[in-house]
């Protein structure tokens, strides 16, 4: 059975595998939309480093012994940014396998509870981020933001590859 038949097959497992495949790389494009987005608008003081530089740090030294090099980190935020988004995406295209059609709210809703699940309550709970409380509004502004353009770009690219791949 090859790919394409697969997804054209109007089952569970086609349906499911489809909704997947296209949240997925929505998930990825929307990823980048919103690093794209924190490279113009501030996101965190000029000092402090990020929560996936964080992780990758501790994660280089546990096992190499070494910190990750200055100009090494941009690469290794994205070495975070790029699979959790996806993953993301992929959860977000399996909750809508059954509701075709474009709903840009949707997107919204998701890059805002995204945002409130992470950089409001679970990353400063972790220690990976500091207290909402002590954070610029304007700087919590802009990450949700851009966790919005990274739902609705998500859906964007969810919802066109859907349509494509149940089309062909």
């Amino acid at each position: 059975m090859s790919v394409s038949t697969f997804l054209q097959k109007d089952s569970y497992m086609s349906n499911t595998s489809r909704s997947l495949v296209a949240g997925f790389v929505g998930g990825l494009a929307g990823s980048a939309v919103k690093s794209l987005i924190e490279q113009f608008l501030p996101v965190r003081k000029v000092e402090q480093r990020s929560a996936q530089i964080k992780i990758m740090d501790d994660l280089s030294t546990r096992i190499t012994g070494t910190p990750i090099s200055t100009q090494n980190e941009a690469l290794a935020e994205q070495l975070v940014n790029i699979p959790v988004g996806g993953s993301l995406g992929a959860a977000y295209g399996y909750g809508k396998k059954d509701r075709h059609g474009l709903r840009p709210m949707d997107g919204v809703i998701f890059g805002a509870t995204t945002w409130a699940s992470t950089h409001e309550t679970s990353l400063p709970i972790l220690g990976l981020e500091p207290k909402p409380v002590d954070v610029p509004v304007r700087m919590q502004l802009n990450e949700l933001f851009a966790h919005i353009a990274f739902g609705v770009t998500t859906e964007l690219v969810r919802n066109y590859l859907d349509k494509q791949l149940r089309d062909n």
